[in-house]
C-alpha cells in the first residue's frame, strides 16, 4: 500500500512562488517516477513537472522556466517550486507516484488558488 501526503499550497498572488512537497510512503519500489500534476477549473488533469528514476525532468510547456521539481530519496519525497505564478496556475495540484507495473498512486490533492 502506496500513500502519498502532499503539503503546501494555497491562496498566493499573482507574481509569487509556491512550494509543494509530497512524501510517499509505503512499497514504493521499483521506483520509476514522481511528480505533480494539476486540474484547473473545467479543465482535464495535466502534467505539471515529473522526475523519473533517472533525475530526468518533464515540465509542462506552460510552467518552463518558472518551475523546479526536486527529489529528496532519503524521505521519498519530492518538491515541486514555482515562480511568477500567473492566475491560469490555479487548480488543485496531485502528486503521483509510479513504481513497477501498477497503476499510478495519487495524493489527495492541494488547492493553489492565485489571486490578482
Amino acid at each position: 500500500q502506496v500513500q502519498l501526503v502532499e503539503s503546501g499550497g494555497g491562496l498566493v498572488q499573482a507574481g509569487g512562488s509556491l512550494r509543494l512537497s509530497c512524501v510517499a510512503s509505503g512499497d514504493i519500489l521499483p521506483f520509476n517516477a514522481m511528480g505533480w500534476y494539476r486540474r484547473a477549473p473545467g479543465k482535464e488533469r495535466e502534467l505539471v513537472a515529473e522526475m523519473d528514476v533517472s533525475r530526468h525532468t518533464t515540465y509542462a510547456d506552460s510552467v518552463l522556466g518558472r518551475a523546479t521539481i526536486s527529489r529528496d530519496i532519503t524521505k521519498n519525497m519530492v518538491i515541486l517550486e514555482m515562480n511568477n505564478l500567473q492566475l491560469t496556475d490555479t487548480g488543485v495540484y496531485y502528486c503521483q507516484l509510479r513504481a513497477g507495473l501498477y497503476p499510478p498512486y495519487w495524493g489527495q490533492g492541494t488547492q493553489v488558488t492565485v489571486s490578482s
